[in-house]
């Protein structure tokens, strides 16, 4: 089967097309995969890193408010579609799959117009604007919460889960923890906050530094490769403490997450599908910066099933994160709760419903 995976602009949409890319590989060796993203985006480091094919058009979102900018973005969609017939003719796919973004809409849109078989995957609880205007073009709608349905053709969706899911599973903490420089026997916090980081918890991470440094738990703390060094004078001015470590990016954050029994971050869909496939208690500091809030709404999941303590980004403060972290790793058997909590919500195979989709698609059109 050849492919088109196309997603881009955050990890969020990046990770999962890669994990599906990656068991598609797996499950047909004879596989042929294409990423179509964009030159500036991250996919464009991060794509071929992973010996996925990756090839680039020109494309930019639209503006929430009316802008001129609009203008541009609209003609560069229009000639983004005329370049992607002629990759998809070049390539000849049996399927094109959107995961999210706006580099996902002109792919989509031209693989309509040529009458290629085509699915989009929506993370979130709340679609994004490019998967709610593509919904009406394509096959099948994969979807990784529920409640997300109810805002596309209803015939047309199919819960898989987000297959960043099935990838996080199986793997060796102890090899993570050995990796970053980890004491292998005692508890770790991960805080982190997206693949680009997060200021407001930077700066309520770095109040607590010292207090960090007096734990029986140790710290893991990646800062975002922007804020990284700032980061790193803040804490030499606290006092450089072994149980804990700062770095601007984890690259094998799988085997980094079996290693943590505690992680700090905010509530992107990709980050809670990998924290429920596995089980993994979590403090949520969703992003008011989002479309449609859909960060507060995911945290929101989470915590009505006591898998996870939400603090909004108004409420944050070094204080209360050192308490609620403190209050979970003392209160007896309050950390193993979360676990369970946790992975009764995970989807730990939405990378094979994600691929038997696929298939299925495929075939309909066959037909």
């Amino acid at each position: 089967m050849k492919i088109i995976v196309s997603g881009g602009g955050t990890g969020g949409h990046i990770y999962p097309a890669l994990a599906f890319s990656k068991t598609v590989q797996r499950l047909d060796p004879e596989a042929e995969i294409l990423y179509i993203g964009t030159e500036r985006g991250l996919e464009s480091k991060i794509v071929p890193e992973a010996n996925i094919p990756f090839q680039t058009i020109d494309i930019t979102g639209l503006k929430r408010k009316l802008s001129f900018d609009n203008v541009k973005t609209v003609m560069k969609f229009i000639s983004g579609v005329k370049e992607c017939k002629t990759i998809i003719k070049d390539f000849n796919p049996d399927l094109v799959i959107g995961m999210g973004g706006y580099v996902s809409a002109p792919v989509v849109y031209a693989a309509h117009r040529l009458n290629i078989p085509s699915l989009i995957h929506e993370q979130n609880s709340i679609p994004g604007l490019t998967n709610k205007l593509l919904g009406r073009f394509v096959d099948q709608i994969a979807i990784s919460f529920e409640d997300s349905g109810k805002y596309f053709p209803e015939k047309k969706v199919v819960l898989t889960g987000n297959p960043r899911a099935t990838e996080v599973l199986g793997n060796d903490g102890i090899k993570g923890k050995k990796s970053i420089g980890l004491d292998l026997a005692k508890k770790m916090v991960l805080i982190f906050g997206g693949s680009r980081g997060a200021r407001p918890i930077n700066e309520a991470v770095i109040k607590i530094l010292s207090d960090f440094g007096k734990r029986s738990y140790q710290v893991l703390y990646v800062t975002g490769e922007v804020h990284y060094e700032s980061v790193k004078k803040e804490a030499a001015l606290a006092g450089n403490y072994e149980n804990i470590k700062i770095v601007p990016f984890i690259h094998n954050m799988p085997e980094i997450l079996a290693a943590t029994d505690l992680v700090v971050s905010r509530a992107g869909a990709t980050s809670i599908a990998e924290f429920t496939s596995i089980g993994l208690p979590s403090i949520l500091i969703p992003s008011p910066y989002v479309t449609n809030n859909h960060q507060e709404k995911n945290a929101e999941l989470l915590r009505k099933a006591n898998a996870a303590v939400v603090i909004s980004e108004k409420d944050l403060s070094g204080k209360r994160l050192l308490e609620e972290i403190d209050w979970i790793f003392e209160e007896r058997g309050k950390l193993d709760k979360m676990k369970r909590a946790a992975k009764s919500l995970g989807v730990q195979d939405a990378a094979y419903r994600l691929y038997d989709l696929s298939k299925s698609v495929v075939k309909k059109r066959r037909k």
